[in-house]
């Protein structure tokens, strides 16, 4: 997956969650200049000036810290229909849903999945695809993401 350090998390999730707010997420993506994308939450859902009060607060954090060398966009977000899947916690709590993963080495031949989540067993993601289950090593995963249910 395209998480951010672990030296970044610690310094946006005390951040986000003495703001009240649930940390998704983060992802750190170097291409395109580089990207630091924080996924936020609460019951109530996100709204944009929940986004820019977390994005304030991390970027003054952030740029006393400098955690990332060189230039980089930070962009506070909600999770989305589609939410992001980060953690072996995030695969437990949405089994019966509906994801898409894709994994960095071929599974089968196949590195594109998409079925109902049936939780994890050890490091291994489980997902029903069709009549089959499929394993897949949480620490191969590139992306995975919810698929928004619209019945």
């Amino acid at each position: 997956m395209n998480q951010a350090p672990e030296r970044i998390e610690r310094i946006v999730a005390p951040i986000v969650e003495a703001l009240g707010y649930e940390l998704v997420g983060i992802e750190y993506i170097r291409a395109k200049g580089g990207v630091l994308r924080v996924y936020i939450d609460t019951p109530s859902g996100i709204k944009i000036d929940d986004c820019q009060l977390v994005s304030e607060q991390l970027s003054a954090a952030l740029d006393v810290e400098d955690p990332i060398s060189g230039q980089y966009t930070l962009e506070v977000s909600s999770p989305g229909l589609d939410r992001p899947l980060f953690r072996a916690a995030d695969f437990e709590r949405f089994a019966g849903e509906q994801a898409r993963i894709s994994v960095m080495m071929p599974v089968d031949g196949r590195r594109k999945f998409t079925g109902v989540l049936k939780g994890m067993q050890g490091n291994d993601v489980i997902l029903a695809v069709g009549d089959e289950e499929v394993r897949l090593s949480l620490d191969d995963i590139q992306q995975a993401r919810l698929v928004p249910n619209f019945d």
